[in-house]
């Protein structure tokens, strides 16, 4: 779950610098933005696919369980 935090902390920080790049004309900045949002969105759906595969686990483990 924290991975997931983080990805939206990632994704806001990214928003603001694109914002800001695009206020001062900065295309620096600008990409700079796009790219963090770009890794935030990865890391939370890459912690989604953890959380869907350990749920998987779980249900395979109940079934071997009599």
């Amino acid at each position: 779950m924290a991975e997931k935090a983080k990805g939206k902390m990632e994704q806001a920080k990214g928003k603001a610098k694109e914002v800001a790049g695009k206020a001062t004309g900065n295309e620096r900045m600008k990409a700079e933005g796009k790219t963090d949002q770009v890794k935030g969105k990865t890391r939370e759906v890459a912690d989604k696919g953890k959380e869907q595969a350990r749920g998987v686990k779980d249900s395979l483990r109940d079934r071997r369980q009599p």
